[in-house]
């Protein structure tokens, strides 16, 4: 399984406006194209950052689907009042859902950067370390991690049912994060804490 991610800087103003138009005319395009097997989008009211991504069934497929799946992109940015969004694919490592993401959830994203040959020893690291911890938090919903094995770059999110389940976790999931960091030898670039604010992904386990 693939993913390919779109951050884009949006208007907070636009962005109740913008999640309309992506769920009624975006989502249903998107989901339309051979291999798609679902969107998110996360958002960050008050900065008025988002992330949509796209899952595909194969990396031929997400290559494919790159010219129909442009002016889509172009669609959600001119809505939420955004300039050009910072395009990323992925290969989709793990995937764990205890059940399903209820209205209200939230999400914790980590972006981390390392050694390009250890993407396998980093998927290691998240399945034993990071997913036997995550799931003993407090309102955990699911855990995921993509890869780019060329670039060493790696992007792991944890899901949580609500804002308070998410605030609660901010501390254990700091300790979670260093260990993890320190035994595949990677660099934290950033964390966003952000709204589910669509939620039709439809990748399976691969835990």
């Amino acid at each position: 399984m693939y993913a390919r991610t779109s951050s884009m800087q949006a208007d907070p103003a636009r962005i109740d406006e913008g999640l309309t138009v992506v769920r009624d005319e975006v989502l249903p395009a998107v989901s339309g194209i051979d291999g798609c097997v679902g969107m998110s989008v996360l958002v960050d009211r008050g900065s008025g950052r988002c992330i949509a991504t796209t899952a595909w069934q194969t990396e031929d497929a997400m290559t494919a689907s790159a010219g129909s799946a442009r002016p889509l992109r172009s669609r959600a940015e001119q809505v939420l009042g955004a300039g050009p969004s910072e395009v990323e694919t992925w290969e989709v490592a793990v995937v764990h859902r205890d059940h399903p993401t209820p209205s209200g959830a939230c999400a914790r994203v980590t972006w981390l950067r390392g050694d390009p040959a250890s993407a396998d020893r980093a998927t290691d690291i998240f399945k034993m370390v990071v997913l036997p911890r995550v799931q003993e938090l407090f309102g955990f919903c699911s855990a995921s991690l993509l890869i780019n094995r060329q670039a060493g770059r790696a992007v792991g999110t944890v899901t949580y049912d609500n804002a308070e389940a998410l605030e609660a976790s901010r501390e254990q999931m700091g300790s979670i994060r260093q260990r993890a960091a320190q035994e595949s030898g990677a660099t934290v670039d950033d964390v966003a804490e952000m709204e589910i604010a669509l939620a039709h992904l439809h990748v399976p386990e691969m835990a």
